[in-house]
């Protein structure tokens, strides 16, 4: 079992449309970058949408997760910030966190069961091939639930591919708030047809604490 991390950052950047054959030079090389940084044990460049579908995909809009064993400077998070035209970075400690990504358990396994600030919320599954098709009917009801839930600061889809390999990042003004949605409605359904049906060949759902951050997404600081 992985440890607990120190930090775990979000970084989101949108670039201007002129920039986009830099961003995806970008995309290429810091794959590898990331992960090689001083004190980082696990990091993942990230592509983001407006749902998992190919046509969903945003090409101006790029993220990066980072897990911290010593929290350090981020060359690749600089280089992206002289290409954005807008960076959102959020700061983040793991509260709970199940399942693994790339075989692995980045965030540990934490359970701290009182906190009562804003958190974040990251699922991420490698969809198993034969059952695609069913998980992406399953999809706009929760995509729409989860536009109007109370509490909702900001949602992404993330993905490392554009198909297959996705998941989602939200951040909520309470735990109650994630848990209302979590566990109401469409969202609920789904989570009891996942046993059933399997779309996930593996999957991972963790909650964070947010320590803080700076910048805006989509003009407005979700922070605030």
């Amino acid at each position: 079992m992985e440890p607990e991390p120190a930090l775990v950052t979000l970084h989101v950047w949108r670039v201007p449309t002129g920039k986009l054959p830099a961003a995806l030079a970008r995309m290429a090389l810091d794959r590898g970058r990331a992960r090689r940084t001083p004190g980082v044990r696990f990091a993942k460049m990230l592509g983001t949408g407006r749902g998992f579908g190919l046509t969903d995909a945003d090409p101006t809009r790029w993220a990066k997760l980072t897990v911290w064993s010593v929290p350090g400077p981020d060359p690749v998070a600089t280089a992206w910030g002289r290409l954005a035209e807008e960076t959102l970075r959020v700061d983040l400690r793991p509260l709970a966190s199940t399942g693994r990504w790339s075989r692995r358990e980045p965030f540990g396994r934490p359970r701290t069961s009182r906190y009562d600030g804003p958190v974040a919320a990251l699922t991420r599954a490698r969809l198993s091939p034969r059952r695609a098709v069913t998980f992406w009917r399953a999809v706009p009801p929760v995509q729409a639930a989860l536009q109007g839930a109370a509490g909702l600061r900001a949602s992404l889809a993330v993905g490392e591919a554009p198909v297959g390999l996705q998941g989602t990042f939200s951040l909520w003004e309470s735990p109650a708030a994630l848990q209302g949605f979590a566990y109401g409605g469409a969202h609920a359904e789904v989570i009891a047809r996942t046993a059933q049906v399997g779309w996930y060949a593996e999957e991972l759902f963790a909650r964070f604490a947010v320590l803080g951050g700076e910048g805006t997404l989509d003009g407005r600081d979700p922070l605030a």
